[in-house]
């Protein structure tokens, strides 16, 4: 059984390209995606959480050393009150055949 290592990876939202490292090319997505989303949850100003939230990249693609996995995010709002939870959650849709 051999164990797996870090690799680096990157990450290209459409408008920026952005270094990672993990072990596979969903979870970097997820890690990434996660991230993105604590910092809607974090921000205070409506304004600013909706032009966060407008922002929010639709499409991402993982570039490894010899495959690139894309990805179509699906982001959907949940509950509006300031303590409901999983406000913002997304979905991973692989567009690799």
């Amino acid at each position: 059984m051999s164990a797996l290592t870090k690799r680096e990876f990157i990450i290209d939202n459409g408008r920026e390209k952005i270094q990672e490292f993990g072990y596979l090319h969903k979870n970097v997505a997820v890690k990434y995606l996660m991230k993105r989303r604590r910092s809607l949850l974090m921000t205070k100003n409506l304004e600013k959480v909706e032009s966060l939230f407008a922002d929010l990249p639709k499409k991402i693609s993982i570039i490894g050393k010899q495959i690139t996995h894309n990805y179509e995010v699906n982001w959907e709002r949940q509950g509006i009150t300031e303590f409901e939870g999983s406000r913002y959650v997304f979905t991973l849709k692989s567009l690799d055949n």
